[in-house]
């Protein structure tokens, strides 16, 4: 009984009342809020994130190869049936549905309060969420299209394929999924949306990313005001300068705040 007791607490999570308080306040007098997020955000949701000890770079070792070589766009273009089954198994086949930090987020868009939302993630769980302004910095598995002719395939289509290679029918040349492999630049107009975003906010809300994944990580020098929220699991290279630092659920961190607003 002991063990069972102490395994629930474990579970448990339990936010600083006064820190969400905090919180609370800074948001009530924030304008310009932007909240840039990685892949904790969608762990919720149960999709993997990349660099945990349960992550994918960590767990997948079907393919005999690493899923960071896997997800380049060398090996796209040898490998498209290696690519489009780890594909398919790990992004497009899931029930993954958008969670409560998702959700939160969509209230304080609704608000008025909050003016972007900048993603490293491409699940689109922000946009079924709600989320209207959302800044996609490395594409999305909801449009695959022909690189040729830029001819986009639906998205059914591609998903009912289970793993084959899709392909544009008119021409056979191999259809890709809108996502910025590794290889591959971001997209000039995405960045410089997201700076804009950052350079103009109050306040800036971090959440659910270790901020190791460059160039993204570089955009939050962009940002020159005081206020910074920092809600993670692990420490990350821009602790010192948060205002505040969250290390519980991100769900449970954004749902507790909007409560209070």
């Amino acid at each position: 009984q002991i063990l069972w007791y102490n395994k629930f607490i474990e579970r448990c999570i339990f936010v600083d009342e006064n820190k969400i308080l905090r919180f609370a306040q800074l948001i009530k007098d924030s304008k310009n809020i932007v909240f840039f997020g990685g892949a904790g955000v969608s762990t919720e949701s149960g999709m993997k994130d990349y660099r945990s000890e349960d992550g994918l770079y960590n767990t997948v070792k079907q393919y005999k190869v690493s899923p960071e070589t896997i997800l380049s766009r060398s090996f796209f273009g040898q490998h498209p049936d290696v690519f489009y089954d780890f594909y398919y198994n790990y992004f497009l086949n899931t029930t993954a549905e958008p969670n409560r930090a998702h959700h939160a987020l969509v209230e304080l868009e609704k608000m008025g309060k909050l003016k972007a939302v900048i993603t490293q993630n491409v699940d689109g769980l922000h946009q079924r969420a709600g989320s209207e302004n959302v800044i996609e910095l490395h594409g999305t598995i909801l449009k695959h299209y022909c690189p040729t002719c830029k001819t986009v395939m639906p998205n059914d289509q591609v998903k009912a394929l289970g793993g084959q290679i899709p392909r544009w029918e008119k021409r056979h040349h191999i259809v890709r999924p809108d996502v910025v492999l590794y290889e591959e630049p971001l997209n000039e107009r995405v960045i410089e949306s997201a700076i804009d975003a950052i350079s103009s906010a109050d306040l800036l809300i971090i959440g659910g990313t270790s901020l190791a994944v460059y160039p993204a990580a570089n955009f939050l020098r962009y940002f020159t005001d005081e206020n910074i929220v920092l809600i993670n699991r692990d420490e990350t290279q821009i602790d010192s300068r948060a205002t505040l630092v969250f290390r519980e659920s991100i769900g449970e961190v954004l749902t507790e705040t909007v409560k209070k607003l």
